[in-house]
């Protein structure tokens, strides 16, 4: 299994922000986010879909729906790091983008 990088909150300024990757062998995606902690939010889940132990419910923000969107599709988001001026990150999934191999 390889994780490539599919996008990054656009509106990040440093380290620990919401990501999204995709198992290149899968498909499936791995998301990056803050950690839904709110007793109503979470019951509000559990309504639709039981949370299992190992389980998390994740938040991203609205703003990373393009983002989200692109990698169901296949594609990584074109998006500019806000804390790495000329780092493009962005284009079609592929091994230069990959993060990880086991």
């Amino acid at each position: 299994m390889a994780l490539v990088f599919a996008g990054i909150d656009p509106d990040t300024g440093g380290d620990n922000c919401p990501a999204v990757f995709v198992d290149d062998e899968t498909g499936d995606l791995i998301l990056q986010g803050w950690t839904v902690t709110d007793p109503k939010m979470l019951a509000d889940v559990a309504k639709h879909s039981p949370i299992a132990d190992n389980e998390s419910v994740v938040r991203l923000p609205a703003r990373m729906r393009e983002i989200v969107q692109e990698a169901l599709n296949g594609q990584g988001a074109t998006i500019q790091r806000a804390d790495r001026g000329d780092d493009h990150i962005g284009g079609a999934l592929g091994d230069a983008r990959r993060v990880h191999a086991s």
